[in-house]
């Protein structure tokens, strides 16, 4: 089985390509990474009832579409959002997991909007294969805005928090 820093590296190379999907298998595992706007991976363990095949390998480029309308129209809400935060620093998450705002149910959220933050103030967690990942702001300044929920799935370079910087 891939280790996780194989998984980051495979889904930054996909996140940075021109492909739309990837797809790996190796002795019973796989690994399926679609890309549609943000990175989405799925990996998955499966028990090969015989002797596992020799390793197969197959890169597909997804078909393209033509945008909508519809969607027109949302970009242009979210080009018009992106204006007025360019002056904004986003701690984005540097992978794949569940967001935490907390260490645990019970206590309280390491920040929320209008918390004073330092370069290495931990912010939130993000749980990835059972390993609770600390997010530090990187930068000193105010959060502005919380973007996700708690408990709440992140991709890899999601933001998670605007930060208006000192």
């Amino acid at each position: 089985m891939l280790k996780v820093q194989e998984i980051r590296e495979l889904i930054k190379l996909v996140d940075q390509s021109s492909i739309d999907e990837f797809s790996y298998e190796y002795e019973g595992s796989k690994i399926k990474m679609k890309k549609h706007g943000a990175v989405k991976s799925v990996v998955e363990h499966v028990q090969p009832a015989a002797p596992a095949p020799a390793p197969q390998q197959a890169v597909q480029e997804a078909p393209r579409t033509e945008p909508k309308v519809e969607a027109a129209a949302v970009q242009e809400v979210k080009q018009e959002e992106i204006q007025d935060t360019s002056n904004l620093h986003k701690i984005v998450s540097p992978m794949v997991g569940t967001f935490y705002q907390s260490s645990s149910p019970e206590a309280d959220a390491y920040v929320k909007a209008g918390s004073k933050v330092s370069k290495d103030s931990i912010v939130c967690i993000v749980e990835a294969m059972k390993l609770f990942n600390e997010i530090e702001a990187e930068v000193n300044g105010e959060i502005v805005e919380v973007l996700v929920k708690d408990g709440q799935l992140v991709e890899y370079g999601q933001a998670l928090f605007l930060v208006k910087p000192e």
